[in-house]
C-alpha cells in the first residue's frame, strides 16, 4: 500500500471544469496582487498540489503570511525583474549584458533581504523560512555585482583597476582636445558657420563654410543637407582624435572583460541564483495570497485527505462550507449573501428553487473552494469549514451547444454526463447544473434520478440543481439524497439568494411570471393545467418555507433577547460588585470609627481610674469620674452608640407575614438600612426589591415592616427628616448624570425597532419622574442616529435634545430632556 505522504494526486481540474468555474479569473485575481513579473507568472499558472502534505504545507505558508500582515509586518516583496532568460544564457557560458547583470544583482539583493527578514522570525514562520530562504553565500556575489555598477546603471570605474585608468586617461585626453578645439574656433571664427563643435563617426569636427574650407586645414568628414556647411576635423587635433578612438576601444574591451568575469561568477552559482529567484517568486505569490485573503475575507478550513494512512480510500470525504460566498462575485463588488453548504461522499445535495435565485452560484462556490484548497489558498467561508483534498472536480455547468460538431445543448450535456460517469470515483466532487434538462420532462427526470443514483454508488460527492419534482422527492425515501433550496420572498416577489439545507424549493415560475406582468387570465389557465400532485407539492414546499422563515425569525428574536439578557446580567453583576465594594468601604469606615470610640472610652476609663487612685480625691474628681464611667457605659450598653445601628433598627421593626408582601409593598431591608419597594415576588420565598436605582434580591424572612407598618405601596423612602429621597441621577437637568436607569442601548437594532424602543423607554421614564434620558445608538453610518433623532424631534415627550459630550459618548449618544 502507498503511504499517504507519498501518494500522488491527479490534476483535479479538466478543461471543462476550468471553463465552467472560471478558474483562470481566480488566478488572475491572485496574480494582480503580486509585485514582480516572476510572482505574477507563478500565480497565473499556480499548480495543483499533488499530495495532502503539500496542500497542508501551502496553506500553512499562507496562514503565516496572513499573520505577518495582521501584525503589520508583511513579507518584503518588491518589483524584482525576471532573470530566468539571463540565467539560461549564463548556463551556456554566454556573457550577460549590463541590464541582465543588474537584474541578477537586484534579485540577489532582494533574496538576501528576504532571507534575513525570515531568519529573524523563523520561530513564527517556520514554513516560509524553509520555503523562501536562499543560499547565504550568494551575498558575496550580490555585493560584487552591485558594487560594479553606479546608481545610474553604468559600469563603475571600480569594476576593475585597468578600466578606471583607461577612463581617466580618456577623460583627460578629451578635455585637452576640447580646449584645442576652442582655440581653433577663436582663431578661425570668420570662416566658421557657428561657434560649436560636434562629433561625426566618433571624430570631433567644426562647422566650416563651404566657400572657405580651403583656408581651414583639416579633414572633411561630412556636409550639411544644404551643402553650405562642411564638418571638418582640424588637423591639429587629428592625432589626439586617433588616440581617443583607441582609448574608446580599450575601454569597451575592458568593460566586456568585466561583464564576462561577472557572468562567469553567475554561471558558477547559477543553480543557487535560480533557487533564490524562485524563492522570491514563491514569497511574492504567498504575500499575494495573504492580500487576497484579506480582500475576500478568506479563512483556513480543516483539510482532510481522501485516503487514510494505509493508502485506502476514506469513507467520508466531505466539503462543508459555513457562510460561504462566491469569491468571483465578491471580487466584482457584489454583496454576496452567505450560505451554508455541505455534501459528502456517496451522497447528493439537490438544490431547487426559483431561477436567478443562486442555485448555480452555490455549485460554483463548492467547486472553487475545492480547487482553492488544492493550490493552497484559503476558502471564502467562515471559520469551522471543512474541505477534503478532492482528486477531481467534474462539472457540467452552462450551455455546451456546438454547431460545428452537430451537437445540441442536450446532446452535449449527455455526452459530458457520460464522461463524468466514467471519471467519478471516491474523491471526486461532481457539480451538475440542471441535470438532464432540455428534454422531455418525464424522461429527463428518470434519467436524472438514474444518473444521481449511479454517481452516489460510485462514491462521488455530488451537488446538482433541478426543477424536477421527482428529484426533490428522492430525499424523502433515500438517505443518500438531501434537499436544499434557495429562498423566494413572496412579499417582494424576488429571490433571497440564501440557501437553506433540508427542504426543497418551489420553482415559483407562476409567481415570477406574475411579477413580470403576465396577464392573470393566462396564469389562471396555467394553474388549471397543473396536475393535482404538482399543486400539492408546491403548496407543501411553500408551507415548509413559510414555517422555516417563521422559525428563523423566532430564533433571531430569541438570540436578541438572550443577548439583551446577557448584557443586563453583566450590568447587574457590575452594579452588584460596585455595591459590595461600597458596602465594604462603609463597613471599614464604620469599623474604624468604632475602634476609635472604644479607644477613647478606654482612655476615659484609665483617666478616671488614675484620678481615683490619687492621694487626694476631691468630690469634684469623684463626680467627673462618675460622669466618664456613665458615658462609657452608655456607649457599650445594648442600644448604645457602639451597637451596629442596622441590627438595632431591624430589631425594632416587626417581621412580615408572606401574605402581607406583594408587588408594590414597601418594606425595610436591613442590608440596605433603608426602605425599598417590592418589584417582584419570586419562588422559594425570594423577593426583588428596588430602592431608587438600587435593585437586589432578598428573602421574605429578611425584610421587616416599613415605618408605616408595611403593606402600603407607592410611598417613597424617607430620610431622617421625612424628606423624599430622589434617586434620579439626572435630577440636575443642566448637568445630567448618566446612570443605568436613565440610559437605553439601541445599537444593533433596525431603525424602526430602535425608534419604537426609544419611545417606550421615554414613556417609562416620564412615569418614573425622570427629567433626562440617554439614547445610545452608536456612530456607524449614521442611519440609526438620524432615525432616532428625527423621531425624538417629533416626540411629544421631548422638550429639547443634544448630541452627547465626549465624556458621554460623543455623537454616538443623544441626550433628551423630558417635558415636566
Amino acid at each position: 500500500m502507498e503511504h499517504l505522504a507519498e501518494r500522488t494526486l491527479p490534476n483535479p481540474c479538466p478543461n471543462k471544469t476550468r471553463a465552467d468555474l472560471e478558474w483562470d479569473r481566480m488566478l488572475s485575481a491572485l496574480a494582480a496582487r503580486c509585485a514582480s513579473p516572476a510572482g505574477k507568472r507563478l500565480a497565473s499558472s499556480l499548480p495543483f498540489l499533488s499530495t495532502h502534505e503539500a496542500v497542508t504545507t501551502a496553506l500553512g505558508e499562507v496562514r503565516e503570511a496572513v499573520e505577518l500582515d495582521r501584525f503589520a509586518e508583511p513579507l518584503p516583496v518588491s518589483d524584482v525583474p525576471e532573470v530566468a532568460a539571463a540565467l539560461d544564457r549564463a548556463r551556456i557560458g554566454a556573457a550577460l549584458s549590463n541590464e541582465e547583470l543588474r537584474a541578477v544583482g537586484r534579485c540577489l539583493l532582494a533574496a538576501g533581504a528576504l532571507r534575513r527578514y525570515l531568519a529573524q522570525r523563523k520561530h513564527r514562520v517556520p514554513l516560509l523560512f524553509r520555503a523562501c530562504s536562499s543560499d547565504p553565500s550568494l551575498d558575496a556575489l550580490e555585493r560584487e555585482i552591485n558594487g560594479a555598477f553606479d546608481p545610474d546603471g553604468t559600469l563603475s570605474d571600480r569594476a576593475s583597476p585597468k578600466l578606471g585608468q583607461l577612463r581617466e586617461e580618456r577623460r583627460h585626453l578629451r578635455e585637452r582636445l576640447i580646449r584645442r578645439l576652442e582655440e581653433v574656433m577663436r582663431k578661425h571664427a570668420d570662416i566658421l558657420q557657428d561657434t560649436f563643435f560636434t562629433e561625426r563617426d566618433g571624430r570631433y569636427v567644426l562647422p566650416v563654410r563651404a566657400d572657405a574650407h580651403e583656408r581651414f586645414p583639416g579633414i572633411v568628414h561630412a556636409t550639411s543637407g544644404s551643402g553650405a556647411t562642411l564638418f571638418v576635423e582640424p588637423r591639429v587635433v587629428v592625432e589626439m582624435g586617433n588616440r581617443l578612438k583607441m582609448l574608446e576601444a580599450l575601454v569597451t574591451h575592458e568593460e566586456e572583460l568585466v561583464y564576462a568575469a561577472l557572468s562567469a561568477k553567475v554561471e558558477a552559482e547559477v543553480d543557487s541564483v535560480a533557487a533564490a529567484a524562485e524563492a522570491l517568486a514563491h514569497a511574492d505569490a504567498r504575500a499575494a495570497a495573504s492580500r487576497l485573503a484579506r480582500d475576500l475575507r478568506l479563512t483556513f478550513p480543516e483539510v482532510t485527505p481522501i485516503v487514510d494512512g494505509e493508502g485506502e480510500t476514506s469513507n467520508e470525504p466531505t466539503i462543508r462550507l459555513l457562510a460561504a460566498r462566491h469569491p468571483l462575485l465578491a471580487l466584482d463588488g457584489v454583496d454576496v449573501v452567505p450560505s451554508d453548504l455541505e455534501v459528502s461522499a456517496g451522497r447528493a445535495m439537490i438544490v431547487s428553487g426559483p431561477n436567478a435565485g443562486g442555485k448555480t452560484v452555490s455549485l460554483k462556490t463548492l467547486g472553487l473552494a475545492a480547487l482553492m484548497v488544492r493550490v493552497g489558498l484559503p476558502v471564502p467561508a467562515a471559520e469551522g469549514s471543512r474541505v477534503a483534498v478532492f482528486e477531481a472536480v467534474l462539472t457540467d455547468v452552462g450551455d455546451d451547444q456546438n454547431l460545428s460538431k452537430n451537437l445540441s445543448t442536450f446532446s452535449a450535456h449527455v455526452q459530458n454526463l457520460a464522461n463524468i460517469l466514467g471519471e467519478t470515483r471516491p474523491g471526486a466532487l461532481v457539480l451538475l447544473d440542471e441535470l438532464a434538462g432540455g428534454t422531455d420532462p418525464r424522461e429527463g427526470e428518470a434519467l436524472a434520478a438514474a444518473v444521481l443514483d449511479s454517481l452516489c454508488a460510485r462514491g462521488g460527492t455530488v451537488a446538482t440543481t433541478t426543477h424536477y419534482e421527482g428529484l426533490k422527492a428522492l430525499a424523502l425515501a433515500d438517505p443518500r439524497f438531501a434537499n436544499a433550496s434557495v429562498g423566494f420572498d413572496i412579499a417582494t416577489m424576488s429571490p433571497t439568494f440564501r440557501l437553506t439545507m433540508g427542504i426543497p424549493g418551489a420553482s415559483s415560475a407562476l409567481a415570477v411570471a406574475r411579477r413580470f406582468g403576465v396577464p392573470g387570465t393566462v396564469l389562471e389557465r396555467a394553474e388549471r393545467f397543473l396536475s393535482r400532485e404538482a399543486i400539492t407539492f408546491e403548496e407543501m414546499v411553500e408551507k415548509l418555507q413559510a414555517e422555516r422563515r417563521a422559525l428563523e425569525l423566532a430564533r433571531e428574536d430569541a438570540q436578541r433577547e438572550a443577548e439583551a439578557a446577557r448584557t443586563k446580567r453583566t450590568e447587574l453583576e457590575r452594579e452588584l460588585e460596585h455595591l459590595r465594594s461600597r458596602e465594604r468601604s462603609i463597613v471599614t469606615q464604620e469599623g474604624q470609627a468604632l475602634m476609635e470610640s472604644v479607644r477613647r472610652a478606654r482612655e476615659d476609663l484609665r483617666a478616671a481610674q488614675a484620678r481615683l487612685r490619687g492621694k487626694q480625691t476631691s468630690q469634684d474628681d469623684l463626680r467627673a469620674a462618675a460622669r466618664a464611667i456613665d458615658a462609657v457605659a452608655q456607649k457599650t450598653a445594648i442600644g448604645g452608640e457602639l451597637e451596629p445601628r442596622a441590627q438595632v433598627e431591624a430589631a425594632t421593626r416587626r417581621a412580615l407575614a408572606p401574605e402581607e408582601i406583594r408587588v408594590g409593598s414597601r418594606v425595610y431591608v436591613p442590608r440596605l438600612r433603608a426602605e425599598a419597594e417590592v418589584v417582584e415576588v419570586l419562588a422559594s420565598g425570594q423577593l426583588r426589591v428596588a430602592a431608587g436605582p438600587l435593585k437586589l434580591t432578598t428573602t421574605m424572612a429578611e425584610v421587616r415592616a416599613a415605618a408605616d407598618g408595611g403593606g402600603s405601596s407607592g410611598q417613597a423612602p424617607r430620610g431622617r427628616g421625612g424628606k423624599r429621597l430622589d434617586f434620579d441621577a439626572a435630577a440636575d437637568p443642566d448637568v445630567p448624570i448618566q446612570t443605568n436607569d436613565n440610559t437605553v442601548d439601541l445599537r444593533g437594532l433596525r431603525a424602526h425597532e430602535a425608534v419604537g424602543m426609544a419611545e417606550q423607554f421615554l414613556d417609562r421614564s416620564m412615569g418614573a419622574g425622570r427629567r433626562v434620558a440617554f439614547l445610545i445608538h452608536g456612530h456607524g453610518k449614521g442611519q440609526l442616529r438620524d432615525a432616532v433623532r428625527d423621531a425624538m424631534a417629533a416626540s411629544p415627550y421631548v422638550q429639547r435634545m443634544r448630541p452627547g459630550e465626549t465624556r458621554e459618548g460623543g455623537d454616538g449618544v443623544t441626550v433628551v430632556w423630558l417635558r415636566g
